[in-house]
This record gives C-alpha cells, sequence and structure tokens, in this order.
C-alpha cells in the first residue's frame, strides 16, 4: 500500500509519446492535454482506495477478538474461519483478475461496473459480519460464509479499482501523479479505519468474566469493588454487540460514499491497441512468474516479513487486553501504532531514494526488532506500551511500503529479459497478493489455534500462564524468527540499485525506438 505500488508500477507498460516534426509534436500536446487529470479527478480516484484499507484494518485488528469475546465462538471454530476466510480471498484475487480482463466494454467502461454492482452486497456482508445471529448450532456457518461473501465481493472491488490505474490516462505522469494522491489516501484509510472501529467499540467494552482465582481476589477486596461498581455505568455484552454494529454501519456508510465519488468523479478511457501476448491459465501464470529468479526471491522474502507483521497485527489487540491487562486502552494504542506508520511513510521514501531498496528493507524491517522485544519483557505499564508502540509504527510504515516500491523492479527485469513477452504486469501483482493472503491465512488460523491449546477464556478476566506465554510467542518470538528468515533471502536477492538503473535505461531506450517507429509510421501515412 506505498506510493511505489503505483509510482513505477506501469513504468514498463506505457510508451513515452516523443514525435518528431512539427506536426508531432503539436499532436503530441493536444494528446498530452486531453489526458491530463484535473485535482478533483486525482481525488475523486484517491478516494476509491480508501474502501479496501478501512475494512482491512477492522478485519485484521478486531475480528479475532470479536469472535472469541463478543460473538463468543470456540477458538477453534474462529481458528477455521480465520484461515478459510483469508484463503478463500486469496484464491479470488487472481480469479476475479482472470474475470476482469475479460469482461466486455461498457459505456461506464471495464472497470467501473465491477465497482458498482459489487458494493452493495460487499456493504451488507461487511455489516453481517459483525452481527452476532439470535442462534448458536449455525453460528459459524454464519460468519464463514459472509466472511468469504465479504472478501470476494472486496476483491471484485479492489482488482478493478487497482486495474484502472491504466485507463484514467494514457499519461503516465498523470498516472504516476494520481496513484500518489491515492496512498496518501489509503495511508489515511488505515488510521481512519483504526480510530473508527477502535473508538466506538472502546467506549462500550464489556466488563470480563471473573474466574475462581479473580472472585477469591475480589472478595478479600470487597469494600472498595462495591463502592467502584455503583459509580461505574454498567455495560453488558449486548452494548459491547451494539457498539460493533454501529462501528460496521458507519463504515458501510464510508465505503458506499467512496464507491459513488470513484463511479462519479472518474471517467474510464478505451485502452490503446497494444500488443499483447496470448492470455494464459492460472498454472501457466504462477510457472511463468515463480520461473522469474528475483521475482521468486522477492515473494519469499515479504511472504515472510509480511507474515510477522500480521501476526502482530492479528493478535496484538488480545495481548493488550489479556496479557497487559488494557482492556480499555488497547483500541487507543493500535491507533498510536497506525497513527506512528502513517507519519513514517515519507521518512521511508527518502530513505529508499537515498540509501536503496534493499538497505531500506534491512533497515525498516529490523527496526520493529528491539520494540517487539521490549513489549513483551518490561512490566504491564501504560506509558512505556504507548512509547513502544508509536516506535514500533515506524517499522510497520516500512512493511507498507517496501514491497509495493521493489516489485516494480522485478517486473522490469523480466520484460528486459523476455522483450517479446508482454502484458502480464498485472500477473505479478496478483499473485504476490495471492501468495501473501494464503499464507496470512494460514498464520491466523494456527495463531487462533494455538489460543485454543492453550486453554484461552472467553471474556475471562484473567488467562492461564499459557495463553500469555503464546500470545508473547505470536507478538514477539515467530515475528523476530520470520523476519530473520526473510532478511537471509533477500541476501541473496539479485537486483541492486546499478541492475535496477541498469533496466531502466534498457526499457527507455525500447521504448525511445517504439516511439521512433511509430512517429516514421504516421508521417509516412500522412505523406501518402
Amino acid at each position: 500500500m506505498a506510493k511505489g505500488e503505483g509510482g513505477e508500477q506501469y513504468s514498463s507498460a506505457s510508451l513515452l509519446n516523443k514525435p518528431v516534426g512539427s506536426d508531432g509534436i503539436k499532436l503530441a500536446k493536444k494528446h498530452e492535454h486531453r489526458n491530463r487529470l484535473s485535482v478533483c479527478n486525482k481525488l475523486c480516484y484517491a478516494v476509491g482506495g480508501a474502501p479496501y484499507q478501512i475494512t482491512g484494518c477492522a478485519l485484521g485488528f478486531f475480528l479475532q477478538i470479536y469472535l472469541l469475546d463478543v460473538a463468543q465462538l470456540d477458538p477453534f471454530y474462529a481458528s477455521i474461519i480465520l484461515f478459510v476466510g483469508r484463503a478463500w480471498d486469496a484464491v479470488t484475487d487472481p480469479t476475479v483478475g482472470f474475470l476482469v480482463s475479460r469482461s466486455p466494454w461498457t459505456r461506464f467502461g471495464r472497470m467501473l461496473p465491477w465497482i458498482l454492482f459489487s458494493t452493495p452486497l460487499a456493504v451488507l456482508s461487511y455489516f453481517l459480519i459483525w452481527y452476532v445471529p439470535p442462534f448458536e448450532d449455525g453460528k459459524v456457518i454464519w460468519y464463514l460464509f459472509f466472511y468469504c461473501l465479504f472478501q470476494t465481493l472486496q476483491t471484485c472491488f479492489h482488482v478493478p479499482y487497482s486495474a484502472l490505474t491504466m485507463f484514467i490516462s494514457s499519461e503516465q505522469k498523470e498516472r504516476d501523479s494520481a496513484t500518489a494522491y491515492r496512498m496518501t489516501v489509503e495511508v489515511l484509510g488505515t488510521v481512519l479505519g483504526t480510530a473508527v472501529q477502535g473508538q466506538i467499540v472502546g467506549m462500550a467494552n464489556a466488563p470480563c468474566l471473573p474466574g475462581p482465582g479473580d472472585i477469591i481476589a475480589n472478595l478479600n477486596n470487597s469494600a472498595s469493588s462495591v463502592g467502584l461498581n455503583e459509580s461505574e455505568p454498567v455495560i453488558s455484552l449486548d452494548h459491547t454487540k451494539a457498539a460493533y454494529m454501529i462501528a460496521s454501519g458507519v463504515i458501510c456508510l464510508i465505503y458506499i460514499l467512496c464507491a459513488v465519488v470513484l463511479f462519479f468523479g472518474v471517467r474510464e478511457q478505451k485502452e490503446s491497441c497494444r500488443p499483447r501476448s496470448e492470455p494464459m491459465s492460472f498454472f501457466q501464470g504462477i510457472k511463468l512468474v515463480m520461473g522469474h529468479g528475483p521475482y521468486a526471491k522477492l515473494v519469499m522474502v515479504f511472504l515472510f516479513t509480511s507474515l510477522a507483521f500480521m501476526l502482530l497485527e492479528g493478535n496484538f489487540a488480545l495481548f493488550c487486553s489479556s496479557t497487559l491487562g488494557f482492556r480499555n486502552d488497547f483500541q487507543n494504542i493500535l491507533l498510536a501504532i497506525m497513527l506512528s506508520a502513517t507519519l513514517a511513510i515519507p521518512f521511508w521514501q527518502w530513505f529508499l531514494t537515498r540509501f536503496g531498496k534493499k538497505t531500506a528493507v534491512y533497515a525498516g524491517t529490523l527496526a520493529v526488532v528491539p520494540f517487539m522485544i521490549l513489549v513483551v519483557c518490561l512490566k504491564s505499564n501504560l506509558i512505556v506500551t504507548y512509547v513502544v508502540s508509536f516506535a514500533a509504527g515506524v517499522g510497520v510504515a516500512a512493511a507498507f511500503l517496501l514491497p509495493w516500491s521493489m516489485l516494480p523492479d522485478v517486473v522490469d527485469d523480466f520484460q528486459v529479459q523476455n522483450p517479446n513477452s508482454t502484458g502480464h504486469e498485472a500477473l505479478f501483482y496478483s499473485f504476490y497478493v495471492f501468495f501473501t493472503k494464503f499464507a496470512s491465512g494460514v498464520s491466523l488460523g494456527i495463531s487462533t489455534l494455538s489460543l485454543d491449546f492453550a486453554g484461552y477464556i472467553s471474556r475471562g478476566c484473567s488467562q492461564p500462564e499459557e495463553v500469555h506465554l503464546t500470545l508473547k510467542v505470536l507478538v514477539s518470538a515467530a515475528p523476530i524468527a520470520l523476519i530473520i528468515i526473510g532478511l537471509v533471502i533477500l541476501y541473496f536477492y539479485p537486483i541492486d540499485e546499478e541492475r535496477r538503473q541498469g533496466n531502466r535505461k534498457l526499457l527507455q531506450e525500447q521504448r525511445d525506438n517504439e516511439t521512433d517507429s511509430d512517429t516514421d509510421s504516421t508521417e509516412l501515412a500522412n505523406v501518402v
């Protein structure tokens, strides 16, 4: 979700129009002016990226704790829902991409109808994820069905939206500028999703259920406990359920508003008649992209580092509320992480241009390791947790930015080595998303299942020591191990700054040659 996703994403697919001769120059200027996007167009396009990030943050941070403590599912069933939902989401990406690429052109375009028609059902299914049905027997099926349905419909929105970048303008400079707007809005979307969900839910946190040990402790302090209970408002589980529904309703309204702004504020242009390779099947696509060595290594690097941050994201809310004891503050701690990540992204953009992308990956990913260790080693202290979380957000920003910044380099490298194989740029992106989402499903499923084995107690005021140990492993030891593995693989990644610049020069020469031949053909046609 970083600027690099669009800043360089299509550098290898665009042609620079530089005709020779006065007529050609006038034609190029007229064409460029016609394809220039206004600030309003760019903002409307950028707003379309918010729903994916808002819903993604809300689900990533809160779905696990919601299923365990509000829906009160057994951790085993919660792990199945989380794993199957993310695995299904992974499968739908290349599938929807395949269908979108073959959809016909309409008067609204090819991409915008997908966005328009998927939005109402996506909003409805998202809302029903956060609704606790009034029955017990089919509750697991309920959440599994609506979670998978939402992931499918969200993909029907996000895949066409990502591809829309190529169709809002034929000018590379305009697409890059629009993508910069998009990245800014998406980063703000992560903050908005965390804030809306966290703050609304945080105002209606149901009290925990005391276990035998807690009852004994309360009896010893009965006088002070009675005084506290009389002065505090009574919040029941029903209040918490209502808060989750209100939060989801607010997010649904934002989702609809963003889709409407995108649909009416962006005009999709018909694609140019560039030569493209023949369409290929799903498995042919895997063979093509994974057969390119630098891509395979890069995917493995970010597979492990992304898993590390996904484990941290999926379990940190539970860790803060259960192990650290901050049941009423965990949503603010999450917000501190996302605010810090938002503020740090410009720094990492400067860093990678100044010191190179591989160095930025090492520095950014390792920056979070000391704070992962501190948060589990220090005694529970709210101020220290805020400081550590804010500092950890700097590393989270690097995890957001760098994968999308390095993927275009691999696409460029592939095109240099395979100049006759064109039109496959989307495959590299869709399969990267496929692998990371599938792996995240595995990680979330295993982490929730491990809580079941440790004896997690839904809404328990205190948890067994095994649960505290498991949560510490899931937010510290396991992510650190995954980060180390990913950085070891990065050492063998072959595209350094010298090779990257060389590839860009070769591709620029190819584009110039193609432009010259197109100009010669145009001038010859004019003479005839």
